[in-house]
């Protein structure tokens, strides 16, 4: 028993907004004539999510060293049937676009030139487990900044090189402190499990929304979909 309040995932694994939309897009039902009704739950869902736990002041613990869970512990998944690399690192760059003023590709080295956040936090899947890891990156805010979104630009699209896989994210989420984009976990640059080179990582979302391998940022006007968004997950995926 215990008098915390409860947390967002609470909500979700109590079944409260929309487990029922997570469910059918994680066993591949595509619903048939309930698929109306989960579409539904999965919007409320976002929005107790956006509503009520996100929020700039809503900040994850951040845990000593001697608490990250043990990397053979910390599974990784991929779309792709082989784990995605990279053919030339060195030629990788990530390309920043859409409603913006100042479109940029940004090199790792520029990445790591800009001001850095180190945190060790809890990682939360949708599969029910957790586990901590410590992550070091830039501020997506600070790219935000640089590339000035126009006034239409209230999305940001993420595009990888695993597979389809994409996601979007709103602009509020993305200017929140503890999101960056991270090229190194538990100090040491990141891996091809991890994302390598380059993952969104924050402490708002759930895992399904940390996307791993990034090439591309596109600001939008309309709400991008995603990979397993349009297959039913809750579109904010917050923690």
């Amino acid at each position: 028993m215990t008098d915390r309040p409860l947390s967002r995932r609470d909500l979700l694994r109590l079944g409260l907004t929309a487990g029922a939309a997570s469910l059918a897009g994680a066993c591949g039902w595509q619903g048939g004539r309930l698929m109306p009704a989960l579409e539904g739950a999965s919007r409320l869902n976002d929005w107790v999510g956006e509503k009520v736990f996100l929020s700039h002041r809503h900040l994850a613990k951040d845990y000593p060293i001697s608490a990250r869970t043990p990397e053979r512990n910390f599974p990784a998944y991929t779309i792709s049937q082989r784990l995605p690399q990279l053919q030339d690192p060195a030629s990788w760059a990530l390309e920043v676009g859409g409603k913006v003023r100042k479109p940029m590709r940004l090199t790792m080295e520029m990445l790591q030139a800009l001001p850095r956040v180190r945190y060790t936090i809890k990682h939360h899947c949708v599969e029910g487990w957790s586990a901590i890891a410590t992550w070091t990156g830039a501020p997506l805010s600070s790219v935000i900044r640089l590339v000035e979104p126009t006034d239409e630009a209230r999305y940001i699209r993420f595009d990888t090189f695993d597979a389809n896989y994409y996601n979007g994210w709103d602009l509020e989420s993305a200017l929140h402190p503890q999101t960056i984009l991270a090229y190194a976990f538990n100090d040491r640059p990141l891996e091809p499990a991890h994302g390598a080179p380059l993952r969104v990582y924050s402490s708002t979302k759930l895992g399904y929304k940390l996307t791993k391998f990034l090439t591309r940022m596109t600001f939008t006007s309309e709400k991008p979909g995603g990979y397993w968004e349009d297959q039913g997950y809750p579109w904010l995926g917050g923690v």
